[in-house]
């Protein structure tokens, strides 16, 4: 394996701390490219979970669409159509409220 060094990426002067600051900034790098923006998706899916209403259609990671009848701490009931059959989730299953805007 060619090392960073033997190609030149090294800051003169520093020895063998020549290639710390590139190392660096790929840490930073990976950092801003792949933990904040899942922190935001956290931060967003976390304040869906908590606006979560009576009366709002949703989908779960399963799949499955309905309509939530009632919230509780960490459960919901949806009925599904075209049946209406009950069924109870929790919070996290949930992964999309389809909810038109339009129509509130």
């Amino acid at each position: 394996m060619i090392s960073l060094l033997s190609l030149g990426f090294a800051i003169p002067g520093l020895g063998n701390f020549g290639s710390l600051p590139l190392v660096v900034l790929m840490v930073v790098a990976i950092y801003f490219l792949l933990v904040v923006p899942n922190q935001r998706k956290q931060k967003q899916w976390n304040a869906m979970l908590a606006a979560l209403k009576a009366g709002d259609k949703v989908t779960t990671n399963g799949g499955i669409k309905g309509t939530i009848i009632s919230v509780k701490d960490d459960t919901l009931v949806l009925r599904t159509q075209p049946d209406g059959v009950k069924l109870e989730f929790v919070k996290s299953a949930i992964a999309a409220v389809t909810t038109d805007d339009a129509k509130s």
